[in-house]
């Protein structure tokens, strides 16, 4: 299914492609080292996975930082990718046609708990589910596009009357309520529900009351026409075959679901307008990044339109889009005043979540000011630990207790056959009982590893464990 947002991940094996970036920013917009982090986290992923071509963008602070493109846009004639190139987003749309549902609920034309035949009676079950549950993905309506190619039914035009009339009209999957499971069916119904009240169609409401605010002057709508030559042009693999031009979605399949096409900047807006709680008002913002409890009690992991979540410890909202040829990630930090946009023009491969994560992790290596002397020392352990071996100064009482004979005997004896490790890297580092957490992850050429640590604030280790983490 293109709109997925657990996108298929591929290894594609091709040839490695040179890559061209023009940057959007000043280098000195990020600090040297960082920056040049960022390129070589893009520029390694593209190189191992063979996808065209990547565009990002990085706000820190606040503030957008550092946009840059990677790669190809456009393989014939081959065209070099540039921050201004406008790539298609997929679901990320999806927070959009929430955003604006918010605004009418503020407006007072809805409300979130409004059933579904308030709008759309004849749809089933329409008096039992509620908006909430159709921009929450718990409504039961069966998705429309589950598949992970594009039928010949998708490449006509629709309309999303048709969409609701096929999908919207079965059985439900389940209890309204009871189950999360993916539904571009429910977006098309949200971006109906947004057309009835205001007559415009979602692009053309988030035209006049979102995109002003934002600065966004040049967003694009692939739900009526493809992305012209001057942006970036989509490609798929069969199998492990070359890269192809990806055939085009048919007009209205992507009403409401995935039409929207901007610079990784342009999101990256709206991505701060989330972080600074602008545009809607703070009780929205609560709504749309707040989990939806199941009616058995499990979380969801979804709010409205996004995913709600944590990487390494930090709140996380986002989300990731699939249409025929692009793939996208969007990841907001908002208690870090931090997210990463990355766009590719590829479908069908994770590259995208690749790279956001691995500048995600950049990002907050640079914010922990004692990360670079706690990795040092964490790999100094970790030989010391291979050779038997053991700095007593540097830990407390109960971790030196811990470190007994045994402990010294089993750690060096299967530690020392693993050689130098590949990489040593942090993954995480949090506050817990008044102790600093740091995690770390060692790759070896046939077995990863994680280190943990917790250290006092007198600088004396309390805590220093490996284990397997295959």
């Amino acid at each position: 299914m293109r709109l997925l947002p657990n996108t298929v991940r591929l290894l594609c094996l091709a040839a490695l492609l040179a890559f061209a970036c023009v940057p959007a920013f000043a280098k000195d917009a990020l600090p040297a080292d960082l920056a040049a982090k960022i390129d070589r986290i893009a520029n390694d992923a593209l190189k191992q996975s063979g996808v065209p071509s990547a565009s990002v963008a990085v706000v820190r602070d606040g503030k957008l930082v550092y946009a840059k493109a990677y790669g190809d846009a456009r393989l014939d004639p081959k065209t070099p990718a540039t921050a201004s190139m406008r790539y298609s987003i997929g679901s990320i749309s999806k927070e959009f046609t929430a955003a604006a549902i918010l605004m009418l609920q503020q407006q007072g034309k809805l409300n979130l708990d409004d059933k579904v035949a308030k709008f759309f009676p004849d749809l089933t079950d329409a008096d039992h589910v509620t908006i909430r549950q159709i921009l929450s993905h718990t409504s039961g309506y069966q998705d429309f596009w589950p598949q992970d190619y594009l039928m010949p039914m998708m490449k006509q035009s629709t309309t999303p009357a048709h969409i609701m009339d096929v999908w919207a009209k079965k059985p439900l999957d389940f209890a309204p309520g009871s189950q999360w499971q993916y539904s571009n069916t429910g977006y098309t119904i949200a971006g109906a529900i947004v057309q009835k009240l205001t007559g415009q169609t979602p692009f053309e409401f988030l035209q006049q009351h979102v995109f002003p605010t934002l600065g966004i002057t040049d967003a694009y709508d692939t739900n009526l026409h493809a992305l012209p030559a001057s942006d970036a042009r989509g490609y798929s693999r069969n199998a492990l075959g070359p890269l192809r031009p990806s055939p085009k979605e048919g007009v209205n399949w992507m009403f409401g679901a995935g039409e929207l096409a901007m610079t990784a900047s342009d999101l990256a807006k709206w991505d701060i307008a989330m972080i600074d709680q602008t545009l809607l008002q703070p009780a929205s913002w609560r709504a749309m990044q707040t989990e939806i409890v199941l009616s058995n009690g499990l979380g969801s992991g979804y709010g409205l339109g996004v995913f709600v979540g944590k990487l390494d410890g930090h709140r996380m909202i986002w989300h990731d889009g699939e249409v025929m040829g692009f793939t996208a990630g969007n990841y907001i930090f908002p208690d870090e005043h931090a997210a990463v946009v990355v766009q590719t023009n590829q479908d069908a491969v994770g590259t995208f979540h690749t790279i956001g994560e691995g500048i995600a992790r950049a990002l907050f290596e640079v914010h922990d000011p004692a990360a670079t002397r706690a990795l040092d020392q964490a790999r100094t352990i970790f030989a010391n630990l291979q050779k038997g071996r053991i700095d007593r100064d540097l830990f407390t009482a109960d971790a030196n207790s811990y470190f007994d004979a045994t402990a010294l005997h089993d750690y060096q004896t299967s530690l020392a056959p693993l050689g130098t490790p590949t990489s040593f890297t942090i993954r995480a580092a949090k506050k817990r009982g008044g102790m600093q957490m740091r995690s770390y992850t060692l790759t070896f050429p046939h077995k990863k590893l994680g280190v943990s640590t917790y250290t006092l604030p007198n600088g004396k280790i309390e805590q220093y464990i490996v284990a397997s983490s295959d």
